[in-house]
């Protein structure tokens, strides 16, 4: 597929039938995140993958109980790495790793439209929150949530 038909393509998803992507297809897209540009190369940000039913759950109440997000097979919670964009001093931290984040979880998403998955971007969520469901450190902040899967 190329890109003009990917961006065509992707839309936000928020039904998905009971199907769940390979593994294989899941690394291929955190593949393509990690390729994402970033500032200094410094490639700082964090991905995770959530799968399990009890990480979904938390998720979705830390997210205005948006309920279509524990119903998505993965989550991808992408976060700002505040340690590893150190050398940028205030500006990478108040912007530049949230710019990295970003932009890998938008390769990600367009990655998962080439595979044939749905995705939603979600942005609503308390930090604190998503990162106590995650267990995520300190230094990292939460900026997106991916749901990912087969749309129904």
């Amino acid at each position: 597929m190329d890109l003009d038909t990917v961006i065509e393509k992707r839309h936000s998803v928020r039904s998905y039938c009971g199907m769940v992507p390979a593994d294989n297809d899941m690394e291929r897209i955190v593949a393509a995140a990690r390729k994402a540009p970033s500032a200094g190369n410094l490639k700082a940000f964090k991905v995770f993958v959530l799968r399990s039913g009890t990480e979904r759950r938390r998720m979705m109440e830390s997210t205005l109980h948006q309920t279509f997000i524990s119903e998505a097979p993965y989550l991808l919670l992408f976060c700002a790495d505040l340690k590893a964009i150190e050398p940028y001093g205030g500006r990478g931290k108040e912007l530049f790793c949230v710019q990295d984040a970003t932009i890998a979880a938008v390769f990600a998403m367009l990655k998962a439209t080439e595979l044939g998955l749905g995705t939603c971007w979600v942005g609503a969520f308390d930090e604190d929150k998503v990162r106590e469901a995650s267990g995520s450190p300190p230094h990292l902040r939460p900026v997106a949530i991916l749901t990912v899967g087969d749309e129904k």
